[in-house]
């Protein structure tokens, strides 16, 4: 008889106390194959509201984490709070929802199925997909989204699961707004040491969760701000660690000391001739659009050029690390 799979999956909460009970209840029902052993740990990180007695009260075993960030706490639940006899860890952020009761089965499957793999995604799906955007800003969030289309070369911070193995031979720097654009570039390239092998990342067939889609303007303008930032932010960080005598030892500082990150990008920027945000960040629509779609891509340059001057502003006054 087969050894059980251990499986340790972490749940990133960040005050969300509305929705939290919910996510849980879900999870508690998924129908899992014999020989899995899951465990199910709500990290509640940096939350000022009661998000961590709702999942106690919900039945999940539950970290109450005091600072917050998502990879600071990427790096507890990874080296610190999993089992360390875990064969698999699952990555889940709490606002999500899983359509099909198998989702974390075929996850988990297909993952143990591969050992080539290093990381395998959910397929993300906005709500508005499913239902049909109702307003012009949920239209306008399906447009950036860019229909979602690398989920299967991407990470999907949203979900996604890794042999804890491999898992444990990264850790994030603190502050990062976008951890999984930067753990992608490290599980390609094991750690900057090499070339890109898009082998190692794959998507789940049939394997998908929901989420909710920005609904006002505000929300919409703030959440593409942190993309912007986050990517901007990160090829500064790429470079940086290139040209770092010892790669890992200067990611682990990153890692561990809250104001490294800052001290990088204080070094490291503004950048002539484009600031703190590359030009690209700006015109990758209009560069990506056919002639007979021009009206609609000068509209979406509009929104770009509003979120980009708007990343600008706030990389200079020094609050791009640790957004959000």
């Amino acid at each position: 008889m087969n050894p059980p799979l251990k499986v340790d999956l972490g749940v990133f909460a960040h005050d969300e106390a509305g929705g939290i009970a919910a996510m849980v209840a879900g999870l508690r029902a998924q129908e899992l194959p014999p020989g899995v052993d899951l465990r199910l740990l709500v990290l509640a990180n940096g939350c000022t509201d009661d998000t961590a007695a709702r999942a106690r009260a919900a039945g999940a075993e539950v970290v109450d984490l005091p600072e917050g960030g998502k990879s600071r706490t990427w790096n507890r639940f990874t080296h610190d709070l999993s089992r360390p006899e875990a064969d698999l860890l699952v990555f889940a952020d709490a606002d999500i929802s899983l359509p099909e009761k198998d989702a974390l089965a075929r996850l988990i499957a297909g993952l143990a199925a591969r050992p080539g793999l290093w990381v395998l995604n959910s397929q993300p799906v906005k709500d508005t997909a499913l239902r049909g955007p109702r307003t012009l800003v949920e239209r306008l969030a399906l447009k950036a989204s860019g229909g979602l289309d690398d989920w299967k070369t991407a990470i999907c911070g949203q979900l996604y699961a890794m042999p804890a193995a491999r898992a444990r031979r990264f850790r994030l720097p603190i502050g990062l707004p976008v951890e999984d654009g930067f753990l992608r570039a490290m599980v390609l390239t094991d750690g900057l040491t090499g070339p890109e092998d898009l082998t190692r990342i794959d998507g789940a067939e049939g394997v998908r969760h929901v989420y909710a889609s920005e609904t006002t303007l505000r929300g919409l303008i703030r959440h593409q701000e942190r993309i912007v930032i986050g990517s901007a932010i990160n090829a500064v960080l790429f470079a940086h660690l290139r040209a770092a005598p010892d790669p890992a030892a200067e990611t682990a500082r990153l890692a561990t000391d809250p104001a490294a990150l800052p001290q990088v990008l204080r070094a490291g920027l503004p950048r002539l001739p484009h600031g703190y945000v590359p030009f690209h960040f700006l015109f990758k629509r209009l560069s990506r659009a056919r002639l007979s779609r021009l009206p609609v891509a000068l509209m979406g340059f509009g929104f770009d050029a509003i979120v980009y001057l708007r990343a600008q502003i706030r990389m200079a006054r020094g609050t791009g690390a640790g957004f959000w």
